[in-house]
C-alpha cells in the first residue's frame, strides 16, 4: 500500500480507501451476511488500507465497529457522514449533534476522523455553510470530530457547482468528489482549489457500473455520441489492446490514483476477490502519457455524465 497526507488535516491515509456504501454496501445489498462484510473490512485492513468510509444511511457503521474492534484506533482513519435535516426542521443544530453522537456509538469510538455533510446539493449549500458547518466546527473543538467534510451530490450535479462554491469558504477540511476517466471535469474545477487550499480530497465514482460492465459502457458511449459529447466511434479499447492496462477497471483506478489532487480513491465491493484485484490495480504505475493524452482528447470536455 502507498500512503499520503490528507490535505492539511494531519491525517496520514492509504491512497486506496474502502468505501462501505456504493452499490454493494460491503455485500449487504446483495444479501451477504454481517460476518462476510466484517471479513471484507478486515481483509482491506490486512492489505494495508487505513481509510474506511461509511455513513449513517449506508447501514454499515456497526459492521466497521465489529471489524476494527481489535485494531489500535490510531492505525485507522474513519470517515462517516450524515444527511442534513429537511428544510424547516426546528432544531438543526440538535439534529446534527445527535447524529454525530449516534455515529460515535455505532462505530464504538470516541471520535470520528472525518465527519461529512452527506450529498449536499447546490441549492442547500447556504444552509450547509451557514447553519450546519458551525455545529460541526464546535464538535471539532470538542474533540469528537478531527476534520469537517462535505460530499457532493455527484449524480445530480456532475459539474461540481456545489463544491466550486464550497471551496471558496474556510469550513471544509475534506471534500468528496466524483471523478473518473469519463468525466474528469474536477481536474479543472475542483482540484486546483483543493490543492491551493490544502483541502483533503476523496475520489468517488472511480469505476462504478459503466467502467466495469462492457455492455453498459457501450450503451453509454452511444448515448454520449448522440448528445455530441464525444466523437463518433469513441472507444476505450486502446487501454487494453495496446497493453496499457490489464483491464478497463485497472486503467480506471490508475487514472484516478495518479491524478494530481487526488488523496484517496474509494473502492467498494461485496466480494473478497474483487477487493484484492481493485487494490492491486490501483497500486500500479500511472497510465502511459500517450494513453492519458488520448483520454483527454476523448473525454476532457465532458462534465455531464457520472459513469454510473
Amino acid at each position: 500500500m502507498n500512503y499520503t497526507r490528507l490535505g492539511n488535516t494531519g491525517l496520514d491515509v492509504s491512497v486506496v480507501g474502502l468505501g462501505c456504501g456504493g452499490p454493494s454496501r460491503l455485500g449487504q445489498r446483495g444479501g451477504k451476511s454481517t460476518d462476510h462484510s466484517v471479513r471484507l473490512v478486515r481483509q482491506a485492513l490486512d492489505l494495508g488500507v487505513t481509510f474506511l468510509d461509511t455513513a449513517e444511511n449506508y447501514g454499515t457503521e456497526e459492521i466497521v465497529r465489529a471489524a476494527i474492534r481489535d485494531v489500535p484506533r490510531d492505525r485507522i482513519v474513519i470517515s462517516t457522514k450524515k444527511i442534513m435535516p429537511e428544510p424547516g426542521y426546528p432544531d438543526p443544530a440538535g439534529f446534527m449533534r445527535a447524529g454525530v453522537e449516534a455515529s460515535l456509538k455505532r462505530l464504538g469510538t470516541d471520535y470520528v476522523d472525518v465527519f461529512h455533510l452527506h450529498g449536499v446539493s447546490e441549492e442547500r449549500y447556504d444552509f450547509a455553510a451557514g447553519v450546519m458547518a458551525p455545529v460541526l466546527g464546535e464538535l471539532r473543538q470538542e474533540g469528537k470530530i478531527r476534520a469537517v467534510g462535505i460530499t457532493e451530490e455527484f449524480p445530480a450535479n456532475p459539474r461540481h457547482e456545489m463544491l466550486r462554491r464550497g471551496l471558496q469558504d474556510p469550513w471544509w477540511d475534506v471534500v468528496m468528489v466524483g471523478f473518473n476517466l469519463l468525466n474528469p471535469s474536477a481536474r479543472r474545477s475542483v482540484f486546483p482549489l483543493t490543492r491551493e487550499k490544502g483541502v483533503g480530497t476523496l475520489v468517488m465514482f472511480a469505476v462504478r457500473r459503466a467502467l466495469s460492465q462492457p455492455a453498459r459502457l457501450a450503451r453509454l458511449l452511444v448515448e454520449m455520441e448522440q448528445r455530441g459529447l464525444v466523437e463518433p466511434g469513441a472507444d476505450l479499447g486502446f487501454l487494453t489492446d495496446d497493453g496499457c492496462a490489464g483491464s478497463l477497471t485497472e486503467a480506471a483506478y490508475r487514472f484516478c490514483v495518479h491524478e494530481p489532487g487526488t488523496d484517496v480513491v474509494l473502492t467498494g465491493t461485496g466480494d473478497e476477490g474483487h477487493l484484492a484485484a481493485n487494490i492491486e490495480a490501483a497500486l500500479k504505475p500511472p497510465l502511459p502519457a500517450g494513453a492519458l493524452e488520448r483520454l483527454e482528447a476523448l473525454f476532457g470536455d465532458v462534465d455531464s455524465v457520472t459513469g454510473n
